[in-house]
């Protein structure tokens, strides 16, 4: 849309109203995660606008109307916000822009400035997006301005949602500062990283209720997938290491929402590589290598359960060949942790056959530590299979075992202070180690997905996902500029020492804890 000449308009309308929504889900405060906090919404149509119009001309908009404001800076809409008592609060708001660039803008309180939104491009004027922003606010009533800083003026604002801090979808943010920060052609290419982001917005997604944000962030993940396959369906890779593979998976996605065939047949490509006659190679008894080359022969990556097992479970649950390709992904989930579990319940990171790997002790082939989001690999993988698989499937209670394993050791390596779990999961006193962010997501959605699953007691276990939602969402925050940041995210990782593990770097806003955090928020708290 183009904007039309507006003729100044002062001081349109002079209040604005609340509405109070009702809980939509737990918090993480306190042991017995009480319900959300109720937020209040605010129209932009019953708010004091000046230089601009009120329009209806775009659907998607809330209430009877949106604010659409002159192209020029220092347009503003002003909300009165009525705060029952003082605090910090979430400053949500519902914008459409459908320019390329964004509108930038600040954001006062009372005369303060507490944020500048970019307020970046949406799919099109019928498309809303939302800016997030952290404000504190006094008893009473508060003066929210959002002010146009370009000659573009500001995007179209349909309203302003106010809650407090714990009532935060951090799902949503963390989904909107992403797409925000990256186009579909510049979040990058066909890699595991990007692939489990990505899974986790297509999770936002199917929870989400309204329409037209379903269809936005369905079709930010298509648009995606659609760089790497061609209207046959062909994807230009090898596929020869078990990483190349996860990508997989949003293809099985597209597949279930559009029903196209390319992507169908995109995913029919990678299963049929894991297949008998694919010739993906395996160890003498039947696991997949890491990867078909010679630095990764023989070898069993903890990983690796979830870049290939929750593909071919997709596969058999959505698209077909379902006996055999449950098969494959229980076999292999199975051969993995002969190896690699210990009777601790955790997984070691890696399994040499050959032993000729640097790392590998020369008698059981392990390698020497327990990596912790190796190990949050294998409870995604195991529980998400669980949930795919029939409920008679001859090896459910081979997997069954390995989780209430898995989830004993999960509990009793988690950090007392923190909740969260070390970078090395049972060296916790040891120099140098820290809480890593992307496991501790992961490790307490395996223990939340068991209680759910009645693989484990919640009496037994209910306290250490409390605890691990509490320590994973002290991680992250809102910023000024209206946009999460998630901290403390270990970067990629091969297999190596204790000094190799505690020396990684620690990024943020990396993709391995993005969408960790999208899997363990959609678990726990929906």
């Amino acid at each position: 849309m183009h904007y039309r000449a507006l003729a100044a308009v002062i001081g349109m309308v002079v209040a604005s109203s609340a509405v109070t929504s009702g809980p939509a889900h737990a918090s993480s405060a306190g042991p017995s995660t009480p319900a959300r906090a109720a937020s209040s919404v605010y129209e932009a149509e019953e708010a004091t606008v000046f230089h601009g119009t009120v329009d209806s001309d775009h659907t998607g908009f809330t209430g009877t109307g949106f604010v659409n404001t002159t192209n020029e800076a220092g347009a503003y809409v002003d909300f009165t916000v009525n705060a029952p008592a003082a605090g910090a609060a979430t400053l949500d708001l519902r914008y459409a822009n459908g320019t390329a660039a964004g509108r930038k803008s600040s954001v006062s309180v009372d005369g303060t400035v507490v944020s500048t939104p970019a307020f970046g491009p949406t799919a099109n004027w019928d498309t809303w997006a939302a800016a997030r922003v952290p404000a504190t606010l006094k008893a009473g009533a508060n003066h929210v301005r959002v002010v146009s800083t370009t000659a573009g003026g500001l995007p179209n604002l349909d309203s302003l949602t106010v809650s407090d801090t714990q009532g935060t979808d951090w799902a949503d943010a963390v989904v909107d500062s992403t797409m925000s920060r990256y186009t579909p052609s510049a979040i990058g290419g066909w890699s595991y990283p990007v692939a489990l982001y990505l899974m986790g917005q297509y999770q936002v997604a199917r929870r989400t209720t309204d329409p037209a944000r379903r269809a936005a962030l369905i079709a930010y993940i298509k648009a995606w997938a659609d760089r790497f396959v061609d209207a046959s369906g062909h994807i230009d890779n090898s596929f020869d290491s078990l990483d190349s593979m996860m990508p997989g998976q949003v293809m099985i996605a597209m597949y279930r929402e559009t029903g196209e065939a390319k992507y169908r047949l995109a995913a029919q490509q990678i299963h049929d590589r894991l297949l008998p006659a694919g010739g993906y190679p395996t160890t003498s008894d039947g696991g997949f290598w890491h990867g078909d080359g010679a630095d990764r022969a023989d070898q069993l990556w903890a990983d690796g359960t979830f870049m290939a097992d929750p593909f071919m479970a997709q596969y058999g649950k959505y698209i077909g060949d379902s006996t055999q390709s449950f098969d494959i992904a229980t076999k292999q989930f199975v051969v993995y942790a002969s190896h690699l579990q210990q009777p601790n319940g955790l997984f070691k990171h890696a399994y040499d056959a050959s032993r000729s790997a640097s790392w590998a002790d020369p008698d059981s082939g392990l390698s020497p530590e327990y990596w912790c989001r190796a190990i949050g690999w294998a409870g995604i993988a195991a529980t998400e299979m669980l949930d795919l698989i029939p409920p008679d499937h001859p090896r459910r209670a081979q997997l069954i075992s390995v989780v209430r394993n898995l989830v004993r050791g999960m509990a009793a390596s988690q950090d007392p202070s923190s909740g969260r779990w070390f970078q090395v999961v049972d060296k916790g006193a040891s120099a140098g180690n820290w809480t890593e962010t992307s496991c501790s997501a992961m490790f307490t959605q395996t223990v939340d997905a068991a209680i759910k699953g009645g693989y484990v007691s919640r009496d037994d276990y209910q306290g250490t996902v409390d605890a691990g939602k509490s320590g994973e969402l002290g991680r992250i925050s809102l910023h000024t500029d209206g946009l999460t940041y998630l901290t403390s995210i270990s970067v990629g990782t091969n297999v190596g020492d204790y000094s190799y593990y505690v020396d990684r770097p620690r990024a943020t806003n990396d993709f391995h804890g993005l969408g960790a955090f999208l899997y363990f928020y959609e678990e726990a708290y929906h």
